[in-house]
């Protein structure tokens, strides 16, 4: 079992203790948070929710720039530029009073993390050879579920306490386990990628990613059937809730499930994927686990007793399936349909089409299942099979679209430029 959670690649295991720290860090804050913001920030709840929103839109709208930003800048400095002031931003919730404040903060915070998680993200496809790519991202993310966890539990020790000390002492502790994260990032090779972005040596003329529009299709159908975390989070504790009789305690039981499923599971998820194919096989996987869900979790309505505790958990244990197969199948898209030159504008892309392909869920599929009940359901179902039957054809068209803008900065009587590959993982770890 160890080898599904720790890899014995020294540049995937570091990277993954990486994650699993800057999770630490986020989670240890973002636990605490609502309180946080309407006990010592004094806002009330509505305040919250329109600045989130409003720092939500904002990046939305500048996604793309902040990736194409992050390519010119270096992607592994972006990294490092930014989860350096991503840790003096969460530092700086403590000398927040009040909503204007509170909102310069969220916007200025939420386009940092934008903006670096662009330049992680593009490192971390450079750093690894194209079929360990989808692999060391897999190890990465249980990583993150395991920080989060960790996290997420350090906040609730403060938050028992009920001590406004402790609870002032969240965004502290959070940055500075964010400096830590850092000084480790610093650590990490540079990549012979990046030095040849840096120099310009791929100076042939480069069409904006938003230009690729298969790209930004397959993205948002990956969105659509990436939107299992709305039915996690907020559809089915809700459906439990008010029409179900099932016990409320049972919540921290399924999140419980789904923690330890996502750490443990995670990697033998991705086996086998590692290509346009088998990333759409990986998605197939994931909607069919999606629509058993759904199938699954609408009976319980008209269960009792054990049958609906039974029936719910299984259904959640479906969910995490399909969280586990769809997130292989959108690594192997980052993977293989963006261009190795612009891989942090095309984060930015993906970012901004995922984020239409899933903001209408929460609103539209808590109406469905709370008022339409049965009839919701399979029209839940009925939107994730249209997904995963759209997402073949944009995704093989996205392919095509990345193979002929490949072969048109070709040179003359030559391959289609490609950058090189990063340093091997055996050269980790490196002074820089």
């Amino acid at each position: 079992m160890a080898d599904k959670i720790l890899s014995d690649d020294p540049l995937i295991r570091s990277m993954s203790y990486q994650t699993a720290l800057s999770a630490f860090g986020e989670g240890t804050f973002l636990t605490g948070e609502a309180v946080f913001f309407t006990k010592i920030v004094g806002l009330e709840a509505t305040q919250v929710g329109v600045g989130l929103t409003i720092a939500g839109i904002a990046t939305f709208l500048v996604a793309v720039p902040l990736g194409k930003a992050a390519d010119r800048f270096g992607t592994r400095r972006t990294w490092i530029v930014g989860s350096f002031v991503q840790a003096l931003l969460f530092a700086s919730w403590l000398l927040t009073s009040g909503f204007w404040s509170f909102l310069a903060v969220t916007v200025a915070l939420e386009l940092v993390q934008t903006w670096l998680r662009a330049g992680r993200n593009a490192y971390a496809l450079d750093a690894f050879p194209r079929e360990a790519r989808v692999r060391s991202l897999a190890y990465m993310r249980a990583s993150r579920n395991f920080g989060y966890t960790l996290g997420a539990a350090a906040c609730g020790l403060a938050l028992a306490s009920d001590n406004e000390t402790a609870i002032k002492a969240l965004p502290l502790a959070t940055a500075v386990i964010l400096l830590a994260n850092t000084y480790w990032i610093s650590r990490l090779p540079r990549l012979a990628s990046e030095t040849a972005r840096q120099k310009e040596e791929y100076a042939a003329p480069k069409v904006s990613a938003l230009k690729n529009r298969p790209f930004l299709v397959t993205m948002v159908l990956c969105g659509i059937l990436g939107t299992h975390s709305v039915l996690l989070n907020t559809v089915v504790p809700l459906w439990l809730i008010t029409q179900t009789d099932a016990p409320k305690v049972l919540l921290a039981w399924l999140i419980g499930t789904n923690t330890v499923l996502a750490v443990g599971l995670q990697v033998l998820a991705v086996r086998g994927v590692h290509d346009v194919t088998t990333s759409l096989a990986a998605q197939r996987r994931g909607a069919a686990c999606f629509i058993a869900s759904c199938g699954i979790i609408l009976i319980t309505h008209d269960t009792a007793g054990w049958a609906t505790i039974g029936l719910v958990w299984l259904g959640h244990v479906a969910l995490t399936g399909a969280e586990l197969f769809q997130s292989a199948g959108k690594w192997g898209f980052h993977a293989e349909l963006t261009s190795t030159e612009q891989r942090g504008e095309y984060q930015g892309a993906a970012q901004l089409g995922y984020t239409l392909g899933t903001v209408f869920a929460p609103a539209t599929y808590t109406f469905l299942a709370t008022e339409w009940g049965a009839a919701g359901w399979l029209s839940i179902a009925a939107v994730i099979l249209a997904a995963a039957v759209g997402i073949h054809p944009a995704a093989r068209s996205a392919e095509r679209y990345l193979a002929r803008a490949r072969q048109s900065s070709a040179p003359a009587g030559g391959a289609a430029a490609d950058l090189p590959r990063g340093e091997p993982p055996t050269l980790w770890p490196h002074s820089t």
